[in-house]
């Protein structure tokens, strides 16, 4: 990300930098580290969703505000919409919603359930960088079938990355113009769509 926008870390680290994040399996190995009592650094089995972002927040300097939502598709664009509500109400200069899926520390897990699962899991993390911009933003929750969308067609089933990797595609294709994404996760069907471009546009060198 940072190197898509052409800066370096620093223009990120503070307090004016919010880091929401959003997976359904990224904890795994830190829960089964404590589970299975490793011998690791995980002594408190609830601070496991934490951990993936701690060290992004460590790494990066990142003190600002601070989101953990568990769950796939419908998880991130949440947070996306509350990203936007925190630069809204001035809580943050920027805002990272960040999304990261693993799966061979809990294959076993997704057995059960791999009939509910569209296409191969696809190991993945993507970070979105947001400031406020002249857009606006929508987030609902729908009902009905759960809609399939290209980029799972495309790239196999990322659960929580699937939004930010929609919107990469979305870029490819449909530039800064208005974007739309949906997804689901288990009951859940959300849509999530940019009256404006979520992207900033910037110089670029020749």
């Amino acid at each position: 990300m940072l190197e898509d926008a052409g800066v370096g870390p620093e223009a990120v680290a503070g307090e004016r930098t919010a880091l929401l994040f959003a997976t359904v399996a990224a904890y795994a190995p830190s829960n089964r580290e404590f589970i299975e009592a490793r011998g690791g650094s995980m002594y408190f089995p609830y601070t496991a969703a934490a951990a993936v972002p701690a060290e992004v927040a460590i790494e990066f300097g990142l003190t600002g505000p601070y989101e953990i939502l568990i769950g796939g598709a419908p998880a991130t664009m949440r947070a996306i919409a509350r990203a936007a509500a925190l630069l809204e109400m001035g809580a943050c200069d920027r805002a990272l919603v960040l999304a990261v899926e693993v799966f061979e520390e809990c294959a076993d897990l997704f057995v059960s359930a791999r009939a509910r699962l569209g296409g191969p899991l696809v190991e993945a993390a993507a970070c979105l960088w947001l400031e406020p911009g002249e857009g606006t933003l929508s987030f609902e929750r729908r009902s009905g079938k759960p809609h399939v969308g290209e980029t799972r067609r495309r790239l196999g089933e990322m659960l929580a990355c699937e939004p930010l990797a929609a919107l990469a595609l979305a870029r490819e294709t449909a530039g800064d113009g208005p974007m739309c994404v949906e997804g689901a996760w288990r009951r859940e069907t959300a849509r999530l769509e940019w009256s404006g471009s979520p992207y900033r546009t910037r110089p670029r060198a020749a």
